[in-house]
């Protein structure tokens, strides 16, 4: 494994990573100000859900300094964001709705799955575990941000696939570099692969097979 310093992200990673990082901070930005937290509430869910997921792909891969801290003007730029929007729905009186909040976090997820996975394999790791360490990125900070609302993740409950298509996009990018593609082109057809997928997921309304052997009716 490459040892601290001895990787550098391109310019096509740096621009996927902040556009995910722009689209993954409305979805958490959207879904707080639906439950009403405050300033600081507002920044630690936008926060947690830019940057949980890389974060914790950086600690699983021993990645050092974290991504956010090389990069923290990200920081600032989350911070006036946050700002930002707050003032505008609060002078437009816009309600932020769950059905807003879809639309950004699909296009995130397809960016962070690429991302993720080709900076794992920019790591040398197998193709498995770059692929996963890509669903890690697009998945997880999601996850804490429904966990900090006092909600069951929906990656984990509501049945339409979402790790899934990030698992897709996956290996979307793994077969693009195997088949030598300039890696602009990589990153672009994996995110696409998966950001797709999700909006036509959350088009057609598709879900999985619930799982229900053994357990009991509802009531």
């Amino acid at each position: 494994m490459p040892g601290v310093g001895d990787w550098s992200l391109s310019q096509a990673q740096v621009a996927i990573e902040a556009v995910a990082i722009v689209a993954f901070a409305l979805s958490g930005l959207i879904e707080a100000a639906r439950k009403r937290l405050d300033a600081v509430g507002v920044a630690v869910v936008a926060g947690l859900t830019a940057f949980g997921g890389g974060t914790l792909r950086d600690v699983l891969l021993d990645r050092r300094p974290f991504f956010w801290v090389q990069h923290a003007h990200w920081l600032w730029a989350l911070l006036a964001l946050c700002a930002a929007a707050m003032l505008f729905m609060r002078a437009r009186h816009i309600e932020p709705t769950e059905r807003a909040m879809q639309w950004p976090d699909a296009l995130g997820l397809g960016l962070f799955a690429a991302g993720g996975t080709q900076v794992a394999l920019a790591m040398q790791m197998p193709a498995i575990v770059a692929v996963l360490m890509g669903v890690v990125t697009a998945v997880f900070g999601g996850v804490l941000r429904d966990i900090v609302c006092n909600e069951i993740p929906s990656a984990f409950g509501d049945h339409r696939p979402y790790a899934l298509c990030a698992f897709a996009g996956g290996w979307v990018v793994v077969g693009a570099r195997m088949l030598g593609w300039p890696e602009e082109a990589v990153l672009l057809a994996g995110a696409g692969t998966a950001g797709l997928l999700r909006v036509a997921v959350l088009l057609s309304g598709y879900t999985l097979p619930a799982w229900t052997a053994g357990l009991p009716p509802r009531r």
